[in-house]
């Protein structure tokens, strides 16, 4: 089948493709199987980091030929049956420093990754939270960003109890770095940092390009702000029924029934 003909599939994972046992249901991973085995591509694109992502997507046991992890917002694409990076975008080393002074100023728990690592230099509550979903090893303590040993595609700032003090921190960010990074949050607790030229759509659109599959032909799901700009990107664009109003209002559709309810296998449909 001619390339031009493919439809690429870029999924969410957490409200999305997963249920809340995180795990994919029998009758949508039998669509997706399905959509795969027509010479379709699927993808899953997640604000998680690449370590986590790939763990997820093992995990899963999807072993779909032809598939992609993109991770940290769309920062860096992983060619799953190459074993490889085939993009990769990072915050400079000195911004990720000043964006930790600022959320220590603010009173902000705030992380960033390498290739291996969450690299924390506070530790603490936020960090016990992050990781009861996220099992990607630590390096903690002051020394912690020694560690950057390529620009971190991501920093992500988490506030548990008061949003209002997230907020203060956001509106800082933005007035400090709004010309630099993308700023968005991926649930209520989570505010994430990302290069500008980084994001979910952004990725789609590049993946689309490397694979010579039109984006008129790609179908994105989501239900987080963080997955506007795919949604709104794609050649079909899915909210998921359980998603904000923000996203829902982005969306060319929204789900009959939510991700615990196989909400997304009608669409997967070839």
């Amino acid at each position: 089948m001619n390339s031009s003909d493919l439809k690429l599939f870029v999924s969410d994972l957490d409200g999305t493709i997963l249920t809340k046992e995180k795990k994919i249901s029998p009758k949508t991973m039998e669509a997706l199987r399905r959509f795969v085995d027509a010479g379709n591509r699927f993808a899953i694109c997640t604000g998680r980091d690449i370590n986590s992502g790939r763990a997820v997507y093992d995990g899963l046991g999807l072993n779909l030929p032809g598939s992609f992890v993109m991770a940290y917002n769309g920062g860096q694409i992983y060619d799953v049956d190459k074993d490889e990076t085939i993009y990769r975008v990072g915050i400079e080393q000195d911004l990720i420093r000043e964006i930790f002074e600022l959320a220590k100023k603010h009173d902000i728990y705030v992380h960033t990754y390498n290739d291996e690592y969450i690299l924390s230099p506070f530790g603490g509550e936020c960090l016990d939270f992050y990781r009861i979903v996220i099992k990607t090893p630590v390096k903690d303590g002051a020394d912690a960003l020694d560690y950057m040993d390529v620009p971190p595609c991501k920093v992500i700032c988490i506030e548990l109890h008061d949003h209002e003090k997230q907020e203060r921190f956001r509106m800082a960010a933005e007035d400090a770095f709004g010309d630099r990074l993308k700023l968005m949050y991926s649930n209520p607790y989570y505010l994430e940092l990302i290069p500008k030229q980084s994001g979910k759509g952004e990725a789609m659109i590049r993946l689309c390009e490397h694979l010579g599959i039109p984006v008129r032909n790609s179908i994105a799901a989501g239900d987080g702000d963080n997955d506007i700009s795919m949604i709104q990107a794609a050649g079909l664009g899915i909210a998921m029924i359980n998603a904000p109003d923000s996203v829902k209002s982005a969306a060319d559709v929204i789900t009959e029934y939510d991700n615990d309810h196989d909400g997304l296998a009608e669409y997967l449909k070839v």
